[in-house]
């Protein structure tokens, strides 16, 4: 599993930095993008932060606290579809911090980070555990993490080609692992019956139990 995993997420942040070096993000930097209330350039900053934060999150401290796992990570989540949620003010604002060095600089700072995470996840034992700094005394597995980081760069590598007019990049094992997880997580948020309904009878798909994010 490790392995896989590790694998998945660094091919998709391989993607993440071609993309992000491009002349048309660069050009459409302060353009609004597919999401709205977020410029080219915060997008970008959310899409470059799933490779950042993963070398911060290495770095932080650790204090062998129960770790919390990809599914409940997502599963827990509220406020997602609520413009003005603290959840959602706050990748805002995150994002908007990365954004605001500019284009090129985050794309260098984002290539010469995946540099090192290529060599590093090689040799980070498979119980190695990361603080999740935005969230103080939080910890999760490496490569629980890592599978979060597999949704949040399929979900947003599309979004910020479509927002500059490029074609997304080729799906790999990430959107496999994107896609296990935030099944996973429905099925914790609403229960099983309220999945089947969302897969197989959406008109009783009351609860919109497949919309995770």
């Amino acid at each position: 599993m490790s392995e896989h995993v590790r694998n998945a997420y660094a091919q998709a942040a391989e993607q993440a930095v071609h993309l992000l070096a491009t002349d048309e993000v660069a050009r459409r930097w302060g353009d609004e993008s597919v999401l709205a209330g977020m410029s080219v350039g915060a997008l970008a900053g959310h899409l470059a932060r799933s490779v950042l934060q993963v070398e911060w999150f290495l770095d932080g401290p650790v204090a062998e606290a129960e770790p919390v796992s990809p599914v409940r990570y997502y599963a827990r989540l509220a406020g997602t579809t609520v413009h003005d949620s603290a959840l959602n003010t706050g990748v805002r604002a995150r994002s908007e911090e990365t954004a605001a060095a500019g284009p090129a600089a985050v794309a260098e700072e984002t290539r010469a980070a995946w540099e090192r995470l290529a060599k590093r996840l090689e040799s980070e034992p498979a119980d190695r555990r990361v603080a999740v700094l935005h969230r103080p005394g939080e910890e999760m597995l490496l490569d629980g993490y890592l599978q979060t980081r597999c949704v949040e760069l399929t979900v947003h590598l599309e979004d910020l080609a479509l927002s500059v007019g490029t074609p997304p990049p080729a799906s790999g094992a990430a959107l496999s692992i994107a896609v296990d997880v935030l099944v996973a997580a429905a099925r914790d948020r609403h229960g099983d019956q309220a999945v089947l309904h969302a897969l197989a009878r959406r008109e009783r798909d009351t609860e919109l139990a497949l919309h995770v994010l």
